[in-house]
């Protein structure tokens, strides 16, 4: 007489058999290649994170403390090259970078991710021109806060002057302060002297105002020896340790800037696989022993 027991391995193994056979026959999803991009998880986190919302709301909740701390003290300075003379009673300013300080470009970041493309002026100033940049967590609400206090907010960007039609019209749509007699967006090449390179405008501002904060997200926003070398770059980094955190506000930026260009000399002649090689070389990893 048979009994359960002695059939029970047969019944598993017959019922393993068919389980087997039917995933084999199911229908499985179709698997593509995705070309691997440099920027997708800085991409990623930046549009998506609550880390990158977080870290952007405490570094403008940080400004409006230090904004407070200048107002008091007169001797208080954020341009420390370019601020001289007696600057103690002029009028108060900030100094504000824009992209990835005040307006957020995530979606270029990603069309380049999911397109395989990098950074080209062409695509970028259309990019600019479909107006579809949205504001930092936190910038507007600290601009309208530092308008309040009698303080003046300049705009020192990298966009350019056939970019600052749209630009404004954008700022203006989100409620950031760019009216008014005194032109407070200072473009790249609107004047011949301003370069890519920021101190130029800071300059400008400084024969007027006392600039209180500098708020941004790449070296260059704060140094003009951003294109230095990695040793180079840490060496200032160091030089200006006790500004960090008081004069000079940073917004993280993991997508771009002149951190992942420094391996590789800021030679963008190099091909994509060069520049890459000389990133990954840059890495200080754990031997896996």
């Amino acid at each position: 007489m048979l009994t359960f027991s002695m059939l029970r391995p047969k019944v598993i193994s017959v019922g393993l058999a068919l389980l087997i056979s039917a995933c084999a026959a199911a229908p499985q999803p179709e698997v593509t290649t995705v070309p691997p991009h440099d920027n997708l998880n800085a991409a990623l986190w930046m549009q998506n994170s609550v880390e990158y919302r977080a870290s952007a709301a405490a570094a403008y909740a940080l400004a409006r403390q230090r904004l407070e701390q200048a107002l008091a003290d007169k001797t208080w300075t954020a341009a420390p090259e370019e601020q001289t003379g007696n600057f103690q009673n002029l009028p108060p300013a900030v100094v504000m970078d824009l992209d990835e300080t005040a307006l957020d470009n995530s979606a270029y970041q990603s069309w380049m991710v999911l397109n395989n493309q990098t950074f080209n002026p062409k695509t970028w100033t259309q990019f600019v021109n479909a107006e579809i940049s949205t504001p930092v967590e936190g910038a507007v609400d600290f601009v309208i806060y530092a308008e309040s206090r009698g303080v003046k907010v300049f705009y020192v960007t990298n966009r350019t002057a056939e970019e600052e039609p749209a630009t404004r019209r954008l700022m203006k749509r989100f409620g950031f302060p760019v009216d008014g007699p005194v032109d407070t967006l200072l473009t790249a090449r609107e004047r011949p002297e301003w370069g890519s390179a920021k101190s130029t405008r800071r300059a400008y501002i400084a024969k007027d105002y006392r600039i209180l904060l500098n708020i941004g997200d790449n070296f260059g926003d704060f140094s003009d020896a951003y294109r230095g070398s990695m040793a180079d770059r840490q060496k200032v980094y160091e030089d200006n340790r006790q500004r960090w955190g008081r004069e000079w506000i940073m917004l993280p930026n993991p997508s771009y800037g002149s951190f992942e260009s420094a391996p590789f000399g800021h030679n963008y002649k190099l091909s994509a696989d060069e520049q890459r090689a000389a990133k990954r070389s840059a890495l200080k990893a754990w031997s896996g022993q």
